[in-house]
């Protein structure tokens, strides 16, 4: 099969009209305390230092995550008989190779259906892949995944896989919504592969999100520059601090950007000014932490049982096999 025969590319992607867009940034900058989507650290600077920081010493989620998928890939195969791999927030399908090696291996693996904002990654990575996998059919969806999963096709067994420990950004009602949502595109019978981080020695935790070279830092930072652009702002990037704490409450780590000295901030494009107080934050991510109970708990609120829970020998990460109910 010709290359350009065995690539599909869908763009189902709207952005959100302007006014909405800047109805929101205002709603959440207004809040007490004042709130920064995270979906604004991912431009093209900002992209690259999160690269940079998977492979910080103290960054353990993708390795380990990575680890955890290389010993669990034939068994996750084998259980599911998947023919079709779905990955939602595919990226550059780095650790996609896995699964698809192990399918392939099997001689179950028929298509690829990766689902990411970024239409430039995708069609990368699926020229790629069509020449490593013989026959392999690439059906690549650019859109948001909160608002598109229709768009993933039907046929062929299919596995569904949500990894990075993403589903931990959202808030816990988000993420029962967001599974549900999944559950109400999938058949009965087929499977999710969820990545979870685990609850641990919040030193630990915090260590990844501290790192000692400054990487995380400067990409938390780099959200303000990013608005700066996009409201005609002027926010002094260089005078805000990183600040990541474990909320043991919540069981989560939560990403802030503190201003040590105030200041007033105006925001033209939105027609307001702020002003911080000395020593004020703003919340810019959350990272929910899980153990099993909670794990379990979310699956089953959103649709799922679990099959299989596969960590490493330190319980650091987790990924979870679940089966959509009847």
């Amino acid at each position: 099969m010709k290359t350009d025969e065995a690539v599909r590319i869908e763009v189902a992607l709207k952005p959100l009209r302007p006014e909405e867009e800047l109805r929101e940034i205002r709603e959440r900058l207004l809040r007490k305390p004042r709130e920064i989507s995270p979906r604004y650290f991912y431009d093209d600077r900002g992209s690259a230092l999160f690269e940079s920081i998977c492979g910080l010493p103290e960054y353990y989620q993708t390795r380990t995550e990575r680890l955890i998928l290389d010993a669990a890939a034939a068994d996750v195969v084998a259980e599911t008989g998947a023919a079709t791999l779905v990955e939602l927030g595919s990226g550059a399908s780095t650790k996609t190779r896995v699964l698809l090696d192990a399918m392939r291996n099997a001689g179950t693996l028929r298509r690829y259906v990766p689902f990411d904002v970024s239409e430039g990654i995708v069609r990368r990575a699926a020229l790629e892949l069509v020449s490593e996998y013989r026959g392999l059919q690439v059906h690549g969806i650019i859109g948001d995944f909160m608002r598109d999963l229709g768009r993933i096709p039907e046929g062929a067994r299919r596995l569904v896989i949500f990894l990075g420990g993403t589903i931990g950004n959202f808030e816990p009602r988000q993420a029962e919504a967001f599974l549900r949502k999944i559950a109400a595109h999938m058949e009965p019978g087929e499977c999710l592969l969820l990545g979870t981080d685990l609850i641990k020695d919040p030193a630990r935790l915090e260590a990844a999100y501290n790192d000692s070279r400054g990487i995380t830092a400067g990409f938390n930072r780099n959200v303000l520059r990013v608005l700066n652009r996009l409201l005609d702002a002027d926010f002094d990037v260089e005078r805000f601090e990183h600040h990541a704490l474990y909320n043991r409450e919540r069981h989560r780590i939560e990403m802030w950007l503190r201003s040590p000295a105030g200041g007033e901030v105006r925001l033209p494009r939105l027609g307001i000014r702020i002003a911080l107080a000395p020593g004020e934050e703003i919340l810019t991510e959350i990272s929910t932490k899980y153990d099993r109970p909670m794990v379990e708990e979310l699956l089953g609120a959103g649709g799922f049982e679990l099959v299989r829970w596969y960590t490493d020998p330190e319980s650091l990460f987790a990924l979870s096999l679940a089966r959509r109910k009847e």
